[in-house]
C-alpha cells in the first residue's frame, strides 16, 4: 500500500468532496471516509512547531539553492515539514529577549541551529523551554547548547556526525600551507602593487621536515594526519585521551604524546580538532602556548572557545607565535573589534582568520541536510536514531567526544 501524510488538511479536502457535505459537522466524516483516511495515515495528526535559526545568505543565497543552510532555502525542509502538517519558523535573529529564537523557544518540539550561526541555548533557556524533545545542530558541534541542562529536562541532543569532515580537514591543511609559506603576505603584495620578495621569503618554509600535531585525532583530526602524510613531515603527533588504534596509528606514521606540555614542545605547527566542552574551553592559554616552540604556527577549526583569545593575540605579537589561523571565534558571528581579525605578527602577517565557513562548503551542506531530515524523519517516526548522531539521549551523554565523563 501507498501511504502518504494525511493532516487535517487533508479532512478538510475529503469533506468538501464528500457529496453530503451539507450534512455533516465539520469534525465528522462518513464510515468510508474515515476508513480512507485510515488507510492513508503513518504520522500522528498533532503538529509540531519546529524552530530553526540559521544564518542569512541574501543574493547569494537567493541565486544559489545549493546554499541550503541559509534562511532563505531553509534546509530545502519547508516544504516537506508543511506536507506533514508541521509549523515551521525559520529566522536568522538569535540575539537577546526579544528575538525570533527566544520568543518561539518557549514553545517550540524541535530546535534546528547550526554552528555557522549558532543559537546557544543555554541551561535558563532550556527551562523555559516546555515543549522542547530534540534539538539538531545541523553540522557538527552541539556546544551552542548547555548539554547538561539538557540531559536534566531530557531532550536529546543530535547533529550530523560526518557531514564536515573531509571539509573541515582540507581546510586545516590549506590553512597550514597558507601559514607556514607565508601565502598572506605575498598575496598582500600582489594585490597593493608591490614586488619586495625577501619581505615573504623570510617568513616562508616547507612543510616538510616539520614536526605537526593534532589536539583530537577523531573524524576530522585523524584526517588532517592522512592528509599531512604526503608532505614527507618528520613527525605527525597527536594529542588525545582516546588512543587510535595501532593499524590507524601505522597506516599515517603517527605517535601519540599523553603529556600537552610535552606534545606542544616538540610541535612546529598544532591543529586543533576536538570538541568544545568544560575540559577543552581555554585549554591553550598563556600558559599553555608557552610551551610551544618559538616561532610555531597553531591553527584552530574546531572552536574559538579553545584558545584563549587574548593569550593567541599577545602570543602573535610577540612572535611566540608565527602564525595563527582558522575559521572559528569565540563569538559568532565575530565582532567588529574581534582582535583576531586583525592582530599580526612581528612582521606584519601571519593571521590566516576567515569567518566560520570550513564545515559549510556546498558538498557540507548538501550532506547536513540530508543528514537533518533523515533525524527528522526517525524523530517523526519513533525510530531510534543513528548512534553517532546521538550527542545525549535519555539523561545521559551518549558520545565519549565531550570529554571523559
Amino acid at each position: 500500500m501507498i501511504t502518504r501524510t494525511f493532516t487535517a488538511h487533508h479532512l478538510g479536502n475529503l469533506l468538501r468532496k464528500c457529496p453530503h457535505a451539507s450534512t455533516y459537522k465539520s469534525t465528522r466524516l462518513p464510515t468510508k471516509y474515515l476508513q480512507l483516511s485510515a488507510s492513508f495515515s503513518t504520522t500522528p495528526l498533532n503538529s509540531m512547531k519546529i524552530l530553526a535559526i540559521l544564518y542569512d545568505g541574501g543574493d547569494a543565497a537567493r541565486a544559489e539553492p545549493a546554499l541550503l543552510g541559509t534562511t532563505e532555502n531553509k534546509l530545502g525542509l519547508e516544504g516537506w515539514l508543511r506536507q506533514l502538517g508541521h509549523e515551521f519558523i525559520v529566522s536568522s535573529s538569535k540575539e537577546g529577549p526579544d528575538s525570533v529564537f527566544q520568543q518561539h523557544i518557549v514553545d517550540a518540539d524541535v530546535l534546528i541551529t547550526t554552528p555557522f550561526h549558532p543559537g546557544y541555548l543555554t541551561a535558563d533557556l532550556i527551562k523555559k523551554a516546555k515543549n522542547l524533545k530534540l534539538a539538531v545542530t545541523a553540522g557538527v558541534g552541539s556546544d551552542h547548547i548547555d548539554l547538561n541542562a539538557a540531559n536534566e529536562h531530557n531532550i536529546t541532543v543530535a547533529e550530523v556526525s560526518g557531514s564536515n569532515v573531509v571539509s573541515v580537514a582540507e581546510h586545516v591543511v590549506m590553512t597550514i600551507l597558507i601559514l607556514v609559506r607565508n601565502y598572506d603576505t605575498g598575496h598582500q603584495q600582489a594585490t597593493t602593487g608591490n614586488w619586495q620578495v625577501s619581505n615573504i621569503a623570510r617568513s616562508a618554509f616547507d612543510l616538510e621536515n616539520k614536526v605537526v600535531g593534532t589536539i583530537g585525532a577523531g573524524r576530522i583530526g585523524y584526517r588532517v594526519l592522512q592528509r599531512l602524510k604526503a608532505f614527507d613531515c618528520k613527525e605527525l603527533l597527536y594529542y588525545d585521551y582516546n588512543p587510535l588504534s595501532k593499524d590507524l596509528e601505522d597506516a599515517v606514521g603517527c605517535k601519540r604524546i599523553t603529556d600537552l606540555k610535552e606534545f606542544l614542545s616538540k610541535c612546529d605547527v598544532v591543529t586543533v580538532n576536538c570538541p568544545l566542552h568544560e575540559g577543552t574551553r581555554g585549554l591553550l592559554n598563556t600558559e599553555t602556548i608557552g610551551h610551544m616552540k618559538k616561532g610555531a604556527w597553531l591553527v584552530n577549526t574546531a572552536r574559538g572557545a579553545i584558545c584563549d583569545r587574548e593569550a593567541v593575540r599577545s602570543a602573535l605579537a610577540s612572535g611566540h607565535l608565527q602564525g595563527y589561523g582558522g575559521d572559528v571565534w569565540d563569538k559568532q558571528p565575530a565582532p567588529q573589534d574581534h582582535s583576531w581579525r586583525y592582530m599580526v605578527n612581528t612582521l606584519g602577517g601571519g593571521n590566516a582568520m576567515v569567518p566560520h565557513y570550513s564545515g559549510t562548503t556546498l558538498d557540507a551542506q548538501a550532506r547536513y541536510a540530508n543528514g537533518v531530515r533523515q533525524i527528522l524523519e526517525n524523530f517523526f517516526e519513533n525510530k531510534p536514531q543513528d548512534p553517532a548522531n546521538v550527542i545525549v539521549q535519555g539523561g545521559s551523554y551518549a558520545t565519549k567526544a565531550y570529554g571523559q565523563r
